[in-house]
């Protein structure tokens, strides 16, 4: 089946559309729930292992490493082998890789855990919008991907709740395991419900030397920072950063690049809605991480407790999706997503001034501003920027967008890991830290707070788009 009829034939068969749709929300439910748990299981992974600070802030490096250095040869693999296969492939690794903690007894196995997950994400959420933006592109594109990005959502939601409960009666090891478990079935409802396949003929041959250099690069500047406090770390990331530039002018030269730096730039609405995403992710990514820290270590909040708070957030950002995807059909993305940097802005304001004495109420409050804007922006940006390629550069947007997420989830843990490298050091975290852990927050989210303040601009000033499919 080409590709016009592909398009044909889901514009003429809904409930076929909706199955689909469903099928790939189910693998991102799965997925999402999985990773986000981690983050409760991080004081029991820390007990068990006695692992210090410093090591434990390497758990959510380990999958960014993997989702970072694979989105982009996942977009330009897709295009060439095809869209649904990647993101098959995406999930069966995930379910092998989740087994592997059966055998994971140190802090270094779980790394390696992480990042094979981190691979697995990167097909898979590399692929997941493109396949969302094909099944729909006739119309209620921005709709259905509310719908996907609230499956994310909805994961992240219930990740701390379900991994809460699953750490109080089997282990923190049940919330890698048991998902991979449902995402058996997952996998085979995906393979029954999504028909045809989506490739680009004549899509170019992967850059092998483009991807190695990108993985040196990001390789070398996540190790710097990690021990930025030491000179020769200090050396190290200053190298990534210069390998980054060397990247870069590989790919203008190349004629077949990983990443079409020229045409990226020329394209403002795409390289607009790409940049606000990184700077809305760079100050998201550390919130869920450090709040979860915070309630369990400062509040002496049990797992399921703190999940319960995190789970707010989530939800808020679950239900206002759709309603701002589908908004984003019919109206500028621009003013939906800058608005929605606003309420981040709030948010984060709120969250710097917390300490041993602050409130829930006053936890929950922030958590719920930050879950609106979260809501306001995810949707409409991700539209405006598919809206942005033709049909046949889809997978690669795709890749584009969550690369955008995860170097900004990259460069805010990198910025966390320098803030407990300095303030906190070595040490586990005992009552006598929880000052220096309060001072890790302040600063983290006051730079949160400028990140998505630069978001905003980029969002506002990125052009005027209504959604039009024809």
């Amino acid at each position: 089946m080409d590709q016009q009829a592909l398009q044909t034939y889901y514009a003429t068969s809904p409930r076929v559309r909706r199955m689909a749709l469903l099928g790939l929300c189910l693998i991102l439910i799965i997925m999402s729930m999985s990773m986000s748990a981690i983050n409760i299981a991080i004081p029991a992974i820390g007990t068990e292992f006695k692992a210090d600070a410093e090591a434990l802030s390497w758990i959510p490096a380990a999958m960014l490493w993997g989702n970072v250095v694979f989105l982009l040869p996942v977009g330009r693999l897709a295009d060439r082998y095809g869209r649904k296969r990647m993101f098959w492939l995406g999930a069966l690794l995930f379910i092998l890789s989740s087994a592997l903690i059966l055998v994971t007894h140190n802090i270094l196995m779980l790394l390696l855990v992480r990042v094979l997950q981190g691979i697995a994400g990167a097909m898979v959420y590399g692929t997941g919008l493109a396949l969302v933006g094909a099944i729909y592109a006739d119309s209620k594109r921005g709709q259905a991907l509310g719908i996907a990005s609230s499956s994310v959502y909805f994961g992240l939601t219930m990740g701390p709740l379900v991994g809460g409960w699953l750490i109080m009666h089997w282990g923190w090891r049940s919330i890698i395991w048991a998902p991979a478990l449902v995402a058996l079935l997952a996998l085979v409802w995906l393979y029954r419900s999504v028909k045809g396949e989506w490739r680009t003929e004549d899509a170019p041959p992967l850059d092998w030397q483009g991807l190695a250099l990108f993985a040196l690069a990001v390789s070398v500047f996540l190790l710097g920072m990690g021990q930025i406090s030491q000179p020769v770390y200090m050396l190290l990331a200053g190298l990534g950063i210069l390998l980054f530039g060397v990247f870069i002018k590989h790919q203008m030269d190349r004629e077949n690049p990983l990443l079409r730096i020229r045409a990226v730039r020329a394209n403002r609405l795409l390289n607009r809605s790409l940049l606000a995403g990184f700077f809305v992710y760079g100050s998201s990514f550390s919130l869920v991480f450090l709040l979860s820290i915070y309630l369990q270590y400062v509040h002496a909040m049990t797992p399921v407790e703190a999940g319960q708070i995190v789970m707010i957030q989530t939800l808020v950002m679950m239900f206002m999706s759709p309603i701002a995807g589908r908004l984003s059909d019919k109206y500028e993305a621009r003013y939906l997503s800058t608005l929605g940097c606003g309420l981040f802005a709030i948010g984060y304001a709120l969250m710097s001034q917390v300490d041993s004495q602050t409130s829930i109420a006053y936890i929950m409050a922030l958590v719920v501003f930050v879950g609106l804007g979260f809501g306001l922006f995810s949707a409409p940006n991700n539209n405006a920027a598919l809206g942005a390629v033709p049909a046949d550069r889809l997978s690669i947007a795709s890749a584009l967008i969550n690369l955008a997420r995860t170097m900004g989830n990259m460069f805010s843990s990198a910025i966390v890991m320098v803030l407990f490298t300095m303030v906190l050091g070595d040490v586990a975290i005992t009552p006598e830290q929880h000052p220096k852990l309060l001072l890790v927050i302040k600063i983290a989210m006051w730079l949160a707070v400028g990140y998505v303040t630069i978001a905003g601009v980029f969002s506002y000033r990125r052009g005027y788009h209504v959604y039009n499919p024809q």
